[in-house]
């Protein structure tokens, strides 16, 4: 059974950083989209960053420079990291970690949506404070 589980979330003042992890459990594909999504009240939920099987990553215009993404697999668990620096008060959201299934449309990778993605993790919330 596939989990993810997200961890790494707080508050920090506008300008500080934070990293968030997401811990793949049980996900076992060999090809893949993994992705972190935000989303805030009232508002649809975003992709932020994106990485494919053989590692390249792509970025929202409003965090490309500020956050990096990295993967690592340690032992059966997909890692899937976020460093997050230079922090605005409107990346403030729920974050969640997402993970395709066995089959997901070719260009996921390059053109994300909500539908694509077969796992989610529960959400960790950033808050960024001016």
């Amino acid at each position: 059974q596939v989990q993810l589980v997200e961890s790494g979330g707080g508050s920090v003042q506008a300008g500080g950083s934070l990293l968030l992890s997401c811990a793949a459990s049980g996900y076992a594909f060999t090809e893949y989209c993994m992705a972190w999504f935000r989303q805030v009240p009232g508002k649809e939920r975003e992709w932020v960053a994106i990485i494919d099987t053989t590692g390249p990553t792509t970025y929202a215009k409003s965090v490309k420079g500020r956050f990096a993404l990295s993967k690592d697999k340690v032992k059966n668990v997909l890692y899937l990291s976020m460093q997050m620096n230079s922090l605005k008060p409107e990346d403030s959201a729920m974050y969640y970690c997402a993970a395709t299934g066995w089959t997901f449309p070719s260009d996921t990778c390059r053109a994300p949506t909500i539908s694509k993605f077969s796992f989610w993790g529960q959400g960790t919330q950033v808050t960024v404070s001016s």
